[in-house]
């Protein structure tokens, strides 16, 4: 008995249908709990081949309050961060060598991170903004380099990126986020996961000490007296460009002429870190 037309279509396997996406193509795959672990390693690698073709080495990196705006309460921090970030630009593009050369990077938000920006571009100087995607959404502000802004979904990621490169950290006042990304490095610091020790600047003397008793901590046997050697205090742009001039100059380098060392790198990722040829 012959089937009918209608029977032989049925049983044959449709030809029309669309193929299934290739993995890296499919969104619902890519934004899945599976797909994390791409969306972990595309937050390194990204940055990372930015950076290396930008020829970005080393970073001053600044922290500080997103609330703290040009006008209003506080906002002398919000002109002294620009004005620092301007002089420690203007320095290290005099630096004599381009591999020591200090590029000033911020959260890329408002408030203390814009200051930031700004200053480097007041010098004519480049800045790298790793911004956070929120909530509440913190925009990137206009004072960011082109081609050095970042957009981040995990916290972990962007503060790897904070300490990768980075030389120096200055720390504004602020609040939970800036405390975190201070306790950080300070942890980054303590426990030699970056080496030598991050220079840590705490901008306001006044603030920090009312903040956080650090004092308390060594007194109570939470942390060495030598740990607070890890901090250091200042109260004006000026003597905060003086004390990283100092900081980041190696051993044998004379004051009147000064360079930056080699990056500091957290040791969990010398490995990955682009080769030496690769930032000449």
């Amino acid at each position: 008995m012959k089937k009918r037309p209608s029977d032989q279509q049925s049983s044959s396997p449709a030809r029309n249908e669309r193929p299934d996406p290739l993995a890296y193509e499919d969104e619902r795959f890519l934004e899945s709990d599976d797909g994390r672990p791409l969306r972990i390693l595309s937050e390194y690698l990204r940055p990372l081949g930015v950076f290396r073709r930008r020829k970005v080495h080393d970073t001053i990196v600044f922290f500080g309050s997103a609330r703290i705006a040009e006008t209003g309460p506080f906002s002398e921090y919000y002109a002294d961060a620009r004005e620092l970030s301007r002089l420690v630009t203007e320095w290290s593009a005099g630096l004599p060598s381009p591999a020591h050369r200090s590029i000033v990077c911020t959260g890329g938000g408002p408030g203390v991170m814009e200051a930031a920006n700004r200053g480097a571009r007041d010098a004519g100087g480049r800045s790298i903004g790793l911004n956070i995607g929120l909530p509440h959404e913190q925009r990137p502000n206009e004072f960011i380099s082109d081609g050095l802004s970042f957009e981040f979904r995990y916290f972990f990621m962007r503060k790897l990126w904070f300490a990768y490169l980075a030389r120096a950290a200055v720390v504004f006042p602020g609040g939970f986020g800036t405390m975190d990304e201070l306790f950080e490095v300070l942890t980054l610091s303590q426990t030699g996961k970056i080496h030598p020790p991050l220079a840590t600047l705490l901008y306001g003397t006044r603030y920090w000490n009312e903040i956080i008793d650090f004092d308390a901590l060594a007194r109570h046997g939470m942390i060495d007296e030598d740990d607070l050697k890890l901090l250091h205090f200042v109260d004006s742009p000026a003597e905060a460009l003086a004390v990283l001039r100092r900081l980041l100059r190696p051993q044998d380098e004379p004051e009147e002429g000064p360079a930056l060392a080699r990056s500091v790198t957290p040791e969990d990722a010398t490995e990955a870190r682009p080769p030496e040829k690769d930032q000449s």
